[in-house]
């Protein structure tokens, strides 16, 4: 039996978002390059801090 993953990258006019697949909803904001670290952390360990500088790290990218 595979574990599903919560969250996913979807390809959104402009980049990518991320889709929470529990309630159905996007999460955060368009990113121009596909945030894979970013989705890895939210499937796993989901660290507060290491979510915040994967954040920065990939709004700066759209700069």
């Amino acid at each position: 039996m595979g574990t599903s993953r919560r969250f996913v990258a979807r390809g959104v006019p402009g980049g990518y978002r991320i889709w929470n697949r529990r309630p159905g909803c996007w999460w955060g904001e368009v990113y121009e390059t596909c945030p894979d670290d970013l989705l890895t952390e939210l499937n796993g360990p989901r660290d507060p801090v290491r979510l915040v500088e994967l954040q920065r790290r990939y709004r700066a990218l759209k700069r």
